[in-house]
């Protein structure tokens, strides 16, 4: 009991740091669980431990460590150096994630100046991705023994296209899901428990027509954001969003999913389901405490959010799964650049770092959603509930989303073209802009950026 209380604490702080349109998609799951004791787990407790050759350097270690955001890394790290006593972890955190990664290219320009290790955030994963002469290839050092671990999609947002090359271990994700007030669900006369509410939405169709019923009846809007709405459908693009893997060529205007996510949310402004509220505004943080909308499509860290913003709705929000599937946004890998002189030392803390223990204990203490599926099966993860989703068991949630992510290929560009869309949307709930021309013009846009990068 009083570690559920504990976790409940500690889940009000799930916001993670990234929040990045690129990362608002990167997922997918095939999970292969076999070695849970392969290297990922080291120890069966949460002592720290290498793997194979436990014999510690003769001289002395320092490893420079840059962390990103609200972690638990540095406590960690001191837990291991008390076993490791000739290594010297010394960390240097910073909350402004361009800031951060900005920091790591100019050191790697300059060939100077760079960590021995570096925790990588999703939505920047594809600029150090193309510079991978910059650092380990973590599969030359072990990684392959551990890989089947970790979530399968996660484990490819951060490899190479044919998987030889391994930039980093991962640690923390963002699968999407469906948070819904229950005391609005209940007014528009619709099932107001997550088995009941996901059944009524398990399709595309049905949440179209079910949002339509709601808006009817209570003059309220369903879905809270044209963003979040058009994210939901387009992180479901099986392999790719808008550019290939293969050659790296603006498929967008192909992609039956981009379109259909994109004619869905144009559906829901049209018919007046969707609301008009901008991200991250004043309004919409408001709109969750004031119940004008009754769904918020978003990751697994949306839920610091609503909290944060919604105190006074406690009790009435509740969480099920999205139709037809689950992306991702969010999360983060930790890496090392090859100017660090301790390649061995460093990948053995790193893998230390991101395994079962220790992840959990990242769940426990920052609220940091576990990439690691073994964990899903965990009492000590699935037992948590949580009084501000009504004593939900948020956890298995989460769990869930994550195992129905799908691997999808992003792109350099992704960023820059995702915007494109998202202001042909914002020109026709804003302006009522006739949605063909727009999305016409989108994929002139994504073409002619394609064309001159």
């Amino acid at each position: 009991m009083k570690k559920a209380k504990n976790l409940a604490l500690t889940l009000a702080s799930i916001m993670l740091v990234g929040s990045l349109a690129a990362c608002g998609g990167n997922n997918n799951a095939e999970n292969n669980t076999a070695k849970n004791n392969a290297g990922n787990n080291a120890k069966s407790t949460n002592a720290p431990a290498t793997e194979g050759d436990k014999t510690e350097p003769a001289e002395k270690v320092e490893l420079s460590f840059w962390t990103l955001g609200s972690v638990n890394y540095e406590e960690l790290a001191k837990e291991y150096t008390k076993e490791h006593p000739n290594v010297t972890i010394k960390i240097q955190n910073t909350g402004d994630q361009t800031a951060h990664h900005n920091n790591l290219t100019t050191a790697l320009s300059a060939n100077s100046g760079a960590p021995d290790i570096f925790q990588l955030e999703i939505g920047f994963m594809e600029r150090f991705l193309g510079a991978q002469d910059k650092f380990y290839n973590l599969n030359d050092l072990g990684a392959k023994d551990i890989q089947a671990n970790y979530l399968d999609w996660k484990w490819k947002q951060a490899s190479s296209v044919d998987g030889s090359f391994q930039l980093g271990l991962p640690t923390d994700i963002g699968p999407t899901v469906v948070y819904y007030r229950t005391d609005l669900a209940e007014a528009a006369g619709l099932p107001s428990d997550p088995e009941g509410f996901g059944a009524a939405i398990d399709s595309w169709d049905k949440l179209a027509t079910v949002a339509k019923t709601f808006k009817d009846k209570t003059g309220k809007y369903f879905s809270d954001l044209t963003d979040l709405t058009y994210n939901a459908l387009r992180d479901q693009s099986p392999d790719e969003i808008y550019f290939s893997k293969a050659d790296g060529k603006f498929i967008g205007d192909t992609n039956p999913q981009v379109k259909k996510a994109y004619d869905f949310t144009v559906k829901g402004i049209q018919e007046g389901w969707v609301s008009n509220m901008l991200l991250w505004s004043p309004e919409w943080g408001q709109g969750m405490t004031d119940g004008s909308f009754a769904v918020v499509m978003g990751p697994a860290w949306m839920a610091g959010y609503i909290k944060t913003n919604a105190p006074d709705s406690a009790g009435k929000w509740k969480i099920a799964q999205l139709p037809e599937g689950a992306g991702n946004w969010g999360g983060s890998f930790i890496t090392l650049p090859k100017e660090g002189k301790h390649p061995k030392e460093a990948y053995d803390f790193i893998q230390w770092l991101v395994n079962k223990d220790n992840q959990l204990e990242s769940f426990k203490a920052k609220g940091l959603m576990p990439s690691i599926p073994a964990l899903y099966e965990d009492p000590a993860f699935v037992d948590f509930k949580d009084d501000f989703f009504g004593g939900q068991q948020i956890a298995v949630e989460f769990g869930k989303a994550a195992n129905r992510v799908k691997p999808v290929y992003y792109g350099p560009l992704h960023d820059q073209t995702d915007t494109f869309f998202k202001n042909a949307l914002k020109n026709v709930i804003e302006k009522k802009a006739d949605p063909a021309k727009e999305w016409d013009e989108a994929v002139k846009q994504a073409k002619t950026l394609e064309e001159r990068s």
